[in-house]
């Protein structure tokens, strides 16, 4: 099933508008600085006080970001912070002379040419790093979509190893669901499909990730010791969707099923593989009437 084309991700576009309103505003103080330079006016505390770069736009927006930054590359998020620390210092360094009536000194203005030039280059990899993310992300369920799974199945499979346990993918298919569309259109299917994520979040472990595959269909990466555990663990999912009726905008509650296909992964098996013996177990559960958790052959 293809996968459904979704908006960015609300948290992560505000934090695109909001990179690049910083990066406006940086501009905007690089011509002050030039004015500064001109005219041997002041620039502005935010630019000769020690502690400028926690004053300026950028700087504030920066602190406040801090967790987002160092989420989407750590590493990223110090080169930025270095950088424009030391942008701000070179700059209030040659502000200080012209002030004074003197020539700022070339090494401040290396300083400076050689740190903006580093701050702008981390901030538009953060940016690209942020879109990324967006497009790898449902905006509706908050999920993680198909594409990178491969990175993520190549990890789960070597730490179960380790710890004496079996990866298992499980796919899930909504029961019926083009159905709910038809009957009561796209946002009663929207409810359902968040209705739906919630209550098998609610039932995984952290160590089980949950992707939304394609459309009304979802992957997860169980580990458990043999296949009766993750039978179990895969009945326990249906049993709890099962009997929790998701609410339609209009009030109503609707009964929500789903088939699944569980196959059992190779020590050196690759993603495609496992997942094309999982579909192939859903596929029979379809034809054994639904609602059915099926063990792949």
């Amino acid at each position: 099933m293809t996968a459904t084309h979704t908006p960015l991700d609300p948290e992560l576009s505000d934090f695109v508008d909001r990179l690049d309103a910083a990066v406006e505003a940086h501009m905007e103080w690089s011509r002050r600085l030039l004015r500064c330079a001109v005219l041997r006016v002041s620039p502005g505390d935010d630019v000769l006080s020690a502690e400028a770069h926690r004053l300026c736009h950028f700087g504030r927006w920066f602190q406040s970001a801090s967790a987002q930054f160092e989420a989407l590359d750590a590493d990223a998020a110090a080169a930025i912070a270095h950088e424009h620390e030391a942008m701000h210092a070179a700059v209030r360094a040659i502000c200080d002379a012209v002030l004074k009536g003197q020539p700022g000194s070339v090494e401040a203005l290396d300083t400076f040419e050689r740190t903006q030039r580093a701050f702008i280059d981390q901030l538009a990899h953060v940016k690209t790093l942020a879109l990324a993310t967006a497009v790898r992300h449902d905006a509706l369920t908050g999920l993680p979509m198909r594409y990178g799974i491969e990175r993520d199945f190549a990890l789960c499979r070597a730490d179960a190893l380790r710890h004496g346990e079996r990866l298992w993918v499980l796919m899930l298919d909504i029961d019926h669901f083009k159905a709910v569309n038809d009957r009561y259109g796209h946002p009663a299917g929207d409810a359902v499909l968040v209705h739906f994520v919630q209550i098998l979040r609610k039932q995984l472990r952290k160590s089980e990730p949950l992707y939304r595959f394609g459309g009304e269909e979802f992957l997860v990466l169980l580990r458990t010791e043999d296949a009766a555990q993750a039978l179990r663990a895969a009945e326990r999912l249906r049993a709890a969707v099962a009997r929790s009726p998701a609410t339609l905008p209009d009030g109503r509650s609707l009964t929500v099923s789903f088939t699944a296909g569980l196959a059992p992964v190779g020590a050196e098996e690759e993603l495609s593989t496992a997942v094309a013996r999982a579909d192939a177990a859903l596929y029979r559960g379809k034809q054994a009437g639904r609602d059915h958790v099926v063990l792949a052959e």
